[in-house]
C-alpha cells in the first residue's frame, strides 16, 4: 500500500525567502512520530533551493512547468530546469491556472508529457466549477483526465497523481465548503474506474487519488478514513501556511494511516 501522500501548495506565498525557510522547517516537523505519510512542499520558484535546504525530510514539488525544454519565451521554467532543483512533483491543471491563465486541457497536457520525459511525476488537478447532486458525477471529471492524459502511454499514465479539487470548495472560492468524505470518495472510485479503462485495471490501481479543497486539521483525516479504497492523499492550500494546524493535519492522517 502507498504512504499517504500529503502535498503543500503554499500558491504566492509567502513573501520573503527567509519567512519560506521557517515556513519549511515548521511544516516538515510535522513528520516527527507521523509514519506512511511522504510529506511534499510546493513553493513558488524563487523558493526551491531554500525550501530544500530547510526541509531535508520533505520533498520538493513545482507548481507549475512549461512545456518547451527551452528557448524565448520569457518567464518560464521548464521540466529540465526543475528536475536540476531537485524537484519531484509538479502541479499541473490547477483550477486557478486554468482560470487565470486560460490554460486548456491540450497545453496540461503537454505539461504533462515533458513532467514525464524529465522524471518528475506530475500532479493533476481536475474537478468541477459548480456543486452538483452527489448522485451526478460531473463531467468535467471525465473531460479533464482524459483529455489530460490523452496519447501518454499506459505505463507513463501510471506515473501520474491524480488530485481531485472542485472549484466550489477550494478555500479561496466565495463561500466554500469542503466536499464530503462520501461523495469524495465516491469521486475517487469513479475517477479509479476511468483510469482502469484507459490503461488497465493493474496500472490504474497504483495511480494515487488525492482530495483538495478547502482541506483542514478538523476533517483531513475523514477523507482516508474509508472502509473502502478512496482517496489517499491530500493537496492542501492554505492550512499548510499555518504550521500548527498543518501539523496537527498531517498527525491526524498518520494516526489513520496506522490502523488501516
Amino acid at each position: 500500500m502507498h504512504s499517504l501522500l500529503v502535498i503543500a501548495n503554499w500558491k504566492m506565498n509567502p513573501p520573503t525567502a527567509k519567512a519560506a525557510r521557517s515556513l519549511a522547517a515548521a511544516v516538515a516537523s510535522a513528520l516527527r512520530g507521523a509514519r506512511g505519510i511522504e510529506l511534499v512542499i510546493a513553493p513558488p520558484f524563487p523558493y526551491l533551493d531554500a525550501v530544500r535546504r530547510a526541509a531535508p525530510r520533505a520533498k520538493l514539488a513545482a507548481q507549475d512547468a512549461y512545456p518547451l525544454a527551452s528557448g524565448p519565451v520569457t518567464g518560464a521554467v521548464s521540466a529540465a530546469m526543475l528536475k536540476d532543483a531537485a524537484v519531484r512533483y509538479t502541479i499541473v491543471g490547477h483550477s486557478e491556472r486554468r482560470r487565470l491563465f486560460q490554460e486548456s486541457d491540450g497545453f496540461i497536457n503537454a505539461k504533462i508529457r515533458a513532467l514525464l520525459a524529465a522524471g518528475i511525476t506530475p500532479v493533476l488537478a481536475i474537478g468541477e466549477q459548480a456543486q452538483e447532486s452527489q448522485a451526478v458525477v460531473p463531467k468535467a471529471i471525465a473531460t479533464q483526465l482524459r483529455a489530460g492524459l490523452a496519447g501518454i502511454a499506459a505505463r507513463d499514465i501510471a506515473r501520474v497523481v491524480v488530485a481531485y479539487e472542485p472549484v466550489w470548495a477550494i478555500s479561496t472560492t466565495p463561500g466554500a465548503k469542503p466536499d464530503t468524505p462520501d461523495n469524495a470518495t465516491r469521486r475517487a472510485i469513479y475517477i479509479r474506474k476511468l483510469l482502469v479503462q484507459m490503461i488497465g485495471r493493474k496500472r490504474a490501481e497504483g495511480v494515487r487519488i488525492i482530495y483538495g479543497g478547502s482541506v483542514n486539521a478538523k476533517n483531513a483525516a475523514t477523507f482516508i478514513a474509508r472502509d473502502i479504497r478512496g482517496m489517499e492523499g491530500m493537496l492542501v492550500g492554505g492550512a499548510s501556511l499555518k504550521p500548527d494546524e498543518f501539523r496537527v493535519l498531517v498527525r491526524s492522517v498518520a494516526a489513520i494511516k496506522r490502523r488501516v
